[in-house]
């Protein structure tokens, strides 16, 4: 077995799942808002269980459930939740978004998902890495619908996509009556084009907040905006 990848207060371990830990987990797990002090928390597409883990940290929630398609990912996310200091407040359930609206009864306060995203057919080769990479997985209409159906009435979706499909994305939630609130876009170094963004939608209409974040100002050397973000979770930060 591979050595997990260790934050301050949990470990991941991510051998048997095709989508490793990345920046856009770790950021959207810290971004989401915790304001309206959720009770329970949904993360749509879990992989590792990185973003349900954050939440856990981050929050008081009771719930906090996770869906994970993938079987060999599913069982490293309940692995990594049985070995987290809260365990007792983190489900994962091995099921499709569709078969898991059906089992539903409640809404959810707050859902994240750091949805597959690469729109154009990728063949690396690696089945499992590819379906978890590529949206005809969970398409975005089919994510936001299965959102539209899991929110509580007052409830916050956040989420994190390529920058390039913002526009497309906010479009396609307003026909399921998902507003944008909360807007912050992602780019690496300062000069570089915005490559994410992280958004957030209730079913309430808002004026957006609108907000940018550089990653780094060179290499390895952090802004304050992103160290502020992410501190509480990276060991080294």
């Amino acid at each position: 077995m591979s050595s997990p990848f260790k934050f301050k207060q949990f470990e991941v371990h991510q051998d048997r799942c095709a989508m490793k830990i990345g920046t856009d987990g770790v950021l959207l797990g810290a971004w989401a808002s915790l304001k309206s002090q959720p009770d329970s928390i949904l993360d749509i597409g879990a992989g590792t269980g990185l973003i349900a883990l954050q939440m856990a940290q981050r929050s008081t929630a009771e719930t906090i459930d996770a869906i994970e398609l993938d079987e060999s990912a599913y069982e490293q996310c309940v692995e990594n939740f049985e070995g987290s200091p809260w365990a007792d407040r983190l489900f994962c359930y091995h099921a499709g978004l569709d078969e898991f609206i059906d089992e539903m009864d409640e809404g959810y306060d707050l859902i994240v998902s750091n949805p597959p995203f690469y729109s154009e057919k990728v063949t690396s080769g690696d089945v499992s890495r590819d379906t978890a990479r590529q949206n005809v997985s969970l398409p975005f209409h089919e994510l936001l619908e299965g959102v539209s159906k899991l929110l509580s009435k007052n409830g916050l979706f956040s989420v994190i996509i390529p920058f390039k499909e913002e526009a497309e994305f906010i479009d396609l939630a307003n026909g399921f009556t998902l507003h944008v609130s909360r807007i912050t876009r992602v780019r690496g170094t300062p000069t570089a084009d915005f490559k994410r963004s992280m958004l957030e939608f209730g079913f309430l209409k808002a004026k957006p907040e609108i907000a940018e974040l550089t990653i780094e100002l060179e290499r390895q050397q952090y802004t304050k905006d992103y160290i502020s973000l992410t501190k509480e979770f990276y060991l080294k930060m």
